[in-house]
């Protein structure tokens, strides 16, 4: 697996990847956000408490508005895996899913521990960040596939009958490596969502919600990032449900207006490859993002990892600017996201000037250490 090595990046394609990298996490979070406060809540509940159009703007959950869930937290910590692989690939000691892990175990001390360890220096900058420090009510397959040293992998996956969404959730990501070919992108996605969600459902969505958003960040149309991931996927066992899944979502765009009860369908029985579904149906369909991520968390099942998929989906294809702005104004964390996101794309473009044979910035390995 591999960035493109000597990669040239011109300075419009900086600017439009970095757009697209803040797009994506930014609109992942913000999806998050508007369905956290109504994530466990049926249509009838959340009309009766948001009125007969449901949730059109954010609400307060875990005691403010623009709160994130959990997703959110390990869509960070998968960044921050990225980039500390990339920065370990000097030592010859490379090995992604390893690296994610690890990151993905920082997570899990943010659960289990009051704040940052000031003991722990091999922990880099993000894992300091105290508002990480919330629990948001993690999935008991989370706390389960971190909840000890040993990785999950696709030979002896943690929690095997484990389907649900929330693997694919943090997976957008792993799209933004575009110097990397689809189909490792889609291997990556995969092998890290086996270390808690051992069911190929979930696993290959993860990979398949990957390969999507890859698509969007190299330029592609959504329709087109789809089709290509449908032939990524189709190679792979166990592939039939996720495949399935993503044709239904494009046959219902061509069925008339779009209506929660249509995105409920998809949902099903809100395991990933109907999230996965909901999330690309509520893109094709949508007249803009507040559109799109209103339709994507107002439905019977799991709003805020609805809402996150799509909006990783949408952040991909438009980019930032095409956020709700009113609503990023709101978002918790967002100095952190754009701060992390900046440290992605600059990664992805001038890697070999900030760490490497020639010599390396200390400041860069002190955010994203080599440990």
């Amino acid at each position: 697996m591999g960035v493109t090595a000597g990669a040239v990046w011109g300075r419009v394609e900086q600017q439009d990847f970095r757009s697209r990298v803040r797009g994506t996490l930014l609109g992942a979070a913000v999806g998050d956000a508007l369905g956290a406060p109504v994530h466990r809540l049926d249509l009838g509940a959340i009309q009766e408490t948001h009125g007969v159009e449901g949730v059109v703007d954010l609400a307060p959950a875990y005691g403010r508005r623009g709160a994130v869930s959990h997703l959110t937290q390990l869509t960070l910590f998968s960044v921050d895996g990225l980039i500390r692989a990339q920065v370990r690939r000097d030592t010859g000691a490379w090995h992604p899913p390893t690296d994610l892990h690890r990151a993905y175990l920082r997570w899990f001390a943010t659960q289990r521990d009051w704040g940052p360890d000031e003991r722990r220096k091999d922990d880099g900058w993000l894992a300091r960040e105290e508002w990480l420090y919330a629990r948001r009510d993690p999935a008991r397959s989370l706390l389960l596939g971190f909840g000890d040293d040993i990785m999950g992998t696709l030979d002896a996956p943690k929690s095997p009958g484990e389907a649900g969404p929330e693997a694919a959730a943090r997976s957008a990501p792993f799209g933004l490596l575009v110097g990397w070919e689809p189909q490792l992108v889609v291997q990556l996605a995969v092998e890290c969502a086996a270390q808690t969600h051992g069911h190929p459902v979930a696993y290959l969505a993860a990979g398949a919600y990957a390969a999507i958003v890859h698509g969007l960040a190299r330029g592609e149309s959504l329709d087109a990032a789809v089709q290509q991931t449908l032939a990524l996927v189709a190679a792979r066992p166990g592939h039939q449900p996720v495949s399935d899944a993503l044709q239904h979502a494009l046959g219902a765009v061509r069925q008339g207006m779009p209506t929660p009860v249509r995105v409920g369908e998809l949902v099903g029985a809100a395991t990933a490859e109907g999230l996965l579904a909901a999330a690309v149906y509520c893109a094709l369909v949508s007249e803009d993002v507040r559109h799109g991520l209103c339709l994507a968390v107002n439905h019977d099942g799991p709003s805020a990892a609805a809402g996150a998929l799509t909006g990783g989906l949408l952040g991909a294809l438009h980019g930032e600017t095409a956020l709700p702005p009113a609503w990023l104004a709101e978002l918790e964390g967002r100095p952190t996201l754009l701060e992390l996101a900046d440290d992605f794309a600059m990664e992805m473009t001038q890697g070999p000037a900030l760490h490497g044979p020639a010599g390396s910035s200390p400041g860069w390995l002190a955010r994203y250490p080599r440990g």
